[in-house]
């Protein structure tokens, strides 16, 4: 039971023993159907109000800051990728750029200028001879 005033308690007693003449809505339920945005700007906001409201300021505060840092994540992910995505492809130019010079002298006209060249060795003109071990 809450504390009341005994002359509301009285007033409250009369409304019941007596029919109403219209349907009135209490004036409680106009006050608590006013937008709370509209109260808000107002500044009708009470202290209570603000403190029950707190813990869900607090989570859409949490939310946002995840999402900030989720997308700070993302762009450097990004970031990354794409450096990694030229450094491959550079990677790439390389190893082909190897291979070709690596076929070029693997050639046996190269490989002959090479040997000559450092170790002095020459083709043989005439063919192999076969030996018989008879």
């Amino acid at each position: 039971m809450t504390n009341r005033l005994r002359s509301e308690i009285e007033e409250e007693e009369r409304e019941l023993a007596q029919p109403p003449l219209k349907e009135q809505k209490p004036k409680v339920a106009k006050e608590q159907s006013n937008n709370a945005f509209a109260g808000f700007f107002k500044g009708a906001v009470s202290k209570e109000a603000a403190t029950e409201a707190l813990p869900f300021v607090i989570f859409l505060s949490l939310l946002g800051m995840i999402y900030i840092g989720n997308r700070h994540n993302a762009e450097n992910n990004i970031r990354k990728i794409q450096g990694l995505k030229k450094e491959v492809k550079e990677l790439s130019w390389d190893f082909k750029t190897l291979k070709a010079d690596l076929m070029f002298k693997s050639r046996q006209t190269q490989v002959i200028k090479q040997v000559d060249s450092l170790l002095g060795l020459k083709v043989s003109v005439e063919p192999p001879i076969k030996l018989n071990a008879n």
